[in-house]
């Protein structure tokens, strides 16, 4: 799974990604080593999660720091990066992702189908 997020790990100025379920499950952390390094373990995502409802996609501003969340279908990515990161490539990159993130959640289903039974 890591493999298909490196698109935007690569990007100048992006820190890390996040997926989350919707329930606030954490479904993968991938963070580039550096000065920034991995946000502390916060009660704060589940948090945002609730809150987005249906809400496809938002930026969110600070002062040295954006989060870029988006809606898929295993859940919400969260793209931390800095403040001066191309928002438009970030966004290209994970219309570009979602299509092999749906196949994931698809084949996933088709696996508990195949399931042996022990």
């Amino acid at each position: 799974m890591k493999a298909l997020f490196r698109d935007i790990l690569n990007l100048d100025d992006v820190w890390g990604i996040m997926l989350f379920s919707f329930e606030g499950e954490t479904l993968l952390k991938e963070f580039l080593p550096g000065p920034v390094g991995e946000p502390p373990h916060s009660e704060l995502w589940p948090q945002i999660i609730g809150a987005m409802g249906r809400i496809r996609e938002a930026d969110l501003i600070f002062e040295n720091t954006r989060v870029y969340l988006r809606r898929t279908e295993l859940g919400y990515l969260f793209v931390l990066m800095g403040a001066f990161t191309q928002t438009a490539m970030v966004r290209l990159s994970c219309d570009i992702l979602l299509p092999a993130l749906n196949e994931m959640k698809g084949s996933k289903g088709l696996r508990r189908l195949f399931k042996k039974k022990g």
